[in-house]
């Protein structure tokens, strides 16, 4: 049976998932790389507060449930840290007038975000050595370097976290498995603006592209390559 659900998925959905074959896990490769996608104050907002109030600072800001998966992020940036492995930042810059494009286009807001909301989130903030990756589009492979950094660095695996669940994680984790990547999703270090669209996507993933578990899951999994 399906490994990640919740109350948003029906039984019967669980049951034709798991009679058609999907949901296998794949696991990890030897030396995994961590993707921090989009946590900028412009999706958590300042503060830890409730989404209504999140969005009068920032209107792309998520609020309360992004801080929970930037304490999560933080557990799983110290395993990586510890062992030396790979930590890249694929992140939004400041949007110029030439970059509206569709997404400009299809959500107006993204193109007056305050300076102040571009920065990362300091509790996981990048420091010398990781990979800044800026983009333009939902993949952090569109139209960036992402995979030349990845075979130099020697990454055999990917652990993605960040915003949102339902766009850029989800269309970088697809990018990822079409590399031929072994992709791990954290549920809990990974937020979007609905609960439902979160769990959703996790199970879609899940059945499809990557490996999804908890952040504690994860951890484990990744000491046990540590201690190989």
């Amino acid at each position: 049976m399906a490994r990640f659900n919740s109350d948003f998925i029906d039984a019967q959905t669980l049951e034709r998932y798991d009679a058609a074959g999907f949901g296998r896990p794949v696991g990890m490769g030897k030396k995994p790389a961590l993707l921090i996608i989009d946590v900028q104050y412009r999706t958590t907002g300042t503060r830890a507060v409730p989404f209504e109030e999140a969005i009068q600072e920032f209107p792309t800001a998520v609020g309360e449930v992004a801080w929970d998966a930037v304490g999560n992020i933080s557990k799983l940036l110290e395993v990586f840290r510890a062992n030396d492995w790979p930590v890249l930042y694929p992140h939004v810059a400041p949007k110029r007038e030439f970059d509206q494009g569709a997404l400009g286009a299809k959500v107006p807001a993204i193109m007056n975000i305050a300076s102040r909301g571009y920065d990362f989130v300091e509790e996981i903030a990048p420091r010398e050595g990781d990979v800044l990756l800026p983009k333009k589009h939902p993949s952090a492979f569109f139209g960036t370097p992402l995979a030349s950094y990845l075979i130099q660095t020697g990454a055999d695996s990917l652990v993605v976290v960040g915003c949102s669940t339902s766009g850029c994680v989800r269309s970088t984790v697809i990018d990822a498995f079409s590399y031929n990547y072994r992709v791990s999703v954290p549920s809990d270090a990974c937020y979007d603006r609905s609960q439902v669209i979160h769990d959703v996507n996790l199970f879609d993933l899940d059945q499809k592209y990557a490996d999804v578990g908890t952040t504690e899951e994860i951890i484990q999994k990744l000491g046990q390559i540590a201690s190989n």
